[in-house]
């Protein structure tokens, strides 16, 4: 077995607000795309960690396996517009009757491949009138996508699509004019790494660069905004930040002469539904943190004022997690102990009945709320998708007053069982996690841990295709609800969000320690895995304690926060949820914080960073520092590894087989790290 690379230091400090902060490793932010270096760098531990991590596994069988756990993976769901349905399947778009009818192809992505770049599905919108359908394409996995026109009646692409990119589909991709006419999008303004966000106006028909709307957003705010329309036409909404949206202005489109007015000002809650009539029906937790349901009236005088606004549904037990005008009801999804429930109101908050689930799990939606308000019913239904922690994703339908209709099975049931249990935190909190065993397993067992706890960002009793293989290879799987996260509402995410952010890490450990203290891990056999921040947190667990863990699999992760301040980006996220670069006492907080500054010589288990090349996020330069430093402070046997995969980005916008390659190998060095044998290739 060869060795890890070598790699150089370098004599670099840096004062960060009056702190001197050194970084010994910055040559490797160099950028890895042009010959040189740090390329050559990024290869050599390439080739490396895969020498190491395939030794002794049979790569067909793995690679098999993983396939099949895709199977199962989050769909997206169809959608309607002008009595027609659109869906994704095997990299085309359909157009169809029904919303899985036998319809026809009406795009195919191949056709905008690139040299060394496979298309990727962003989003996709059908106009309300269902005759133009437009659709985000992403090449290089770095999310980073561009809007294409389709002529729906023939198939041909249009030649008045916007020239302006998209950062990424957190803005939730386009919003169609209720006459189908135009639409408005939040694009970039100049290069992508700057990160400078506008909102703009489109007319089909146009050529050139789209208007810019003029949309009264906080001064020098770089958060994303949506604009949601009425479908009568008469009124916009422009929703302003990604995780914790708020309705920042209103228009009243039948005055033309009218502009933009701010509609609430900034506040640290959540404020965000749909345009319902004359009000602005809204999940908040503004009072409420498991959140309530209230009415805003949009030609209210003062909006701001909460004695105007109408309380639909009290907080109570279960946290509220989003509302969608469906018909003449609003369907309120919520969930209690991680658990979903969906239930049906009238417009005044008076409950009609509940949608019957198919089991204890989640619904599909996307990680942040504001991208969840491109979700619409045109045509009176309920479409959602549904999974459990052992069953894959089916596609169901729901009318107000009828029953629940399948219209996609879910493909893949993995004979395990699922158990909620809790740990106890270093405060007294109660820490909830789910324990997924194959059944009939024996414990103690080798134990993967799979937590996030940051953004607010739930996480959720639902079907994981890395888990599931996890599973299906004979793994046992405990996912953490950590606080940081959204599970159980915004006091819960505030729990650990900028000057607690501290708080997720005592409370992984916790669960860490339970799991081995009551039996369910065999000692010595625990590996911990997260993805972006959740590397963060995978990072500050071996750096704190590396003798729980006899591997930690970090994927596209943030690991040097001090070397965050200097990207667009990554200042913008910091910024938001550790606290101010510019604030000394911030800074000392991040750096205590920051995995790559806690790096000390110890003997540390095996660690597997995995990175995109082309990640926007959490750029492959914090994997690269990290596991520089990591090699030269092992003490200890295990290898420490980093993979940064080409053409593959934070997730959202990488090609299926990239994805499938990432998860094989991952999946690969955590069975050899718990001992676990390699999987018989599933049966078709």
């Amino acid at each position: 077995m060869s060795a890890a690379p070598h790699t150089r230091t370098e004599d670099v400090v840096e004062i960060v607000a009056g702190i001197a902060v050194p970084d010994p490793y910055r040559w490797l932010e160099g950028d890895a795309s042009v010959p040189g270096e740090v390329a050559d760098w990024q290869r050599a531990q390439a080739a490396y960690a895969e020498e190491t991590l395939w030794s002794g596994h049979d790569r067909d069988a793995i690679r098999a396996l993983v396939e099949h756990s895709h199977e199962g993976a989050w769909p997206e769901l169809p959608r309607s517009g002008g009595g027609l349905w659109f869906r994704a399947q095997g990299g085309r778009l359909l157009v169809a009757d029904e919303p899985y009818g036998a319809g026809r192809i009406l795009l195919d992505l191949r056709r905008f491949d690139e040299p060394g770049g496979t298309a990727v599905l962003s989003w996709f919108a059908p106009s309300p009138d269902g005759a133009v359908l437009a659709v985000g394409v992403c090449t290089d996995g770095s999310e980073h996508n561009r809007v294409e026109l389709v002529d729906v009646a023939t198939g041909s692409l249009r030649d008045d699509a916007p020239p302006e990119p998209l950062h990424s589909s957190w803005g939730g991709g386009i919003s169609w004019f209720p006459d189908s006419t135009g639409f408005a999008f939040l694009g970039l303004r100049s290069p992508t790494q700057d990160f400078r966000q506008v909102v703009y106006r489109r007319e089909l028909g146009t050529r050139g660069p789209s208007a810019i709307e003029d949309v009264p957003i906080p001064d020098g705010s770089r958060e994303y905004t949506r604009i949601q329309f009425s479908p009568d036409g008469r009124w916009a909404v422009a929703v302003h930040r990604v995780g914790t949206p708020f309705p920042v202005a209103v228009r009243d489109l039948s005055h033309p002469g009218t502009g933009w007015r701010p509609f609430l000002p900034p506040r640290p809650e959540t404020v965000v539904g749909h345009i319902v009539g004359d009000r602005y029906v809204t999940v908040t937790d503004l009072d409420a943190p498991r959140r309530r349901l209230v009415a805003i009236p949009l030609d209210a005088e003062d909006p701001a004022d909460p004695s105007g606004w109408t309380e639909l549904v009290p907080e109570g037990e279960a946290v509220l997690r989003s509302v969608l005008p469906v018909g003449d009801a609003l369907y309120l999804s919520e969930f209690h102990r991680t658990a979903a429930r969906v239930r049906i109101l009238d417009h005044d908050g008076a409950e009609r009945g509940v949608v019957p689930l198919p089991g204890q799990g989640a619904l599909a939606a996307p990680f942040f709320p504001l991208t969840g308000l491109a979700a619409e019913s045109r045509d009176g239904s309920f479409v959602f998708a549904f999974s459990t922690l052992t069953t894959s994703w089916g596609v169901y339908r729901h009318r107000p007053g009828g029953a629940l209709e399948v219209l996609q099975e879910p493909r893949i049931a993995i004979d395990a069982t699922a158990e909620l249990r809790e740990a106890t935190a270093a405060d007294g909190t109660a820490i909830p996690y789910h324990v997924v065993r194959p059944r009939g397993a024996a414990a103690p067992a080798p134990v993967l841990i799979s937590a996030y706890g940051a953004a607010g960002i739930p996480t959720l009793p639902q079907y994981q295709p890395d888990l599931a293989a996890v599973l299906s290879a004979g793994g046992t799987v405990v996912q953490a609800y950590l606080r940081g996260g959204g599970e159980f509402g915004s006091a819960w995410f505030r729990a650990a969000d900028r000057e607690r952010r501290g708080t997720r890490d005592g409370d992984l450990l916790a669960v860490a320690e339970d799991v081995l203290a009551t039996g369910i891990a065999a000692p010595g056999r625990l590996a911990l895995s997260g993805g972006s921040d959740g590397g963060l947190m995978c990072g500050n667990a071996i750096t704190a304690r590396p003798d729980l863990w006899c591997a930690v699999l970090p994927r596209a992760p943030l690991l040097d926060l001090v070397g965050g301040f200097r990207n667009p980006y990554l200042e913008f996220v910091i910024r938001k949820a550790w606290g101010d670069p510019e604030d000394p006492v911030d800074v000392a907080r991040m750096i205590a914080l920051s995995p790559y500054e806690r790096v000390r010589p110890a003997e540390y288990p095996l660690l597997y960073v995995e990175a995109g090349a082309n990640d926007p996020r959490c750029p492959p330069w914090q994997a690269r520092k990290f596991v520089a430093r990591m090699q030269a402070a092992q003490r200890g046997s295990a290898p420490i590894l980093l993979h940064v995969y080409e053409n593959a980005g934070h997730g959202s916008g990488t090609g299926h087989d990239v994805i499938v390659a990432q998860d094989a190998a991952w999946l690969a060095c955590l069975l050899g790290a718990l001992g676990l044998p390699d999987p018989v290739a599933p049966q078709r």
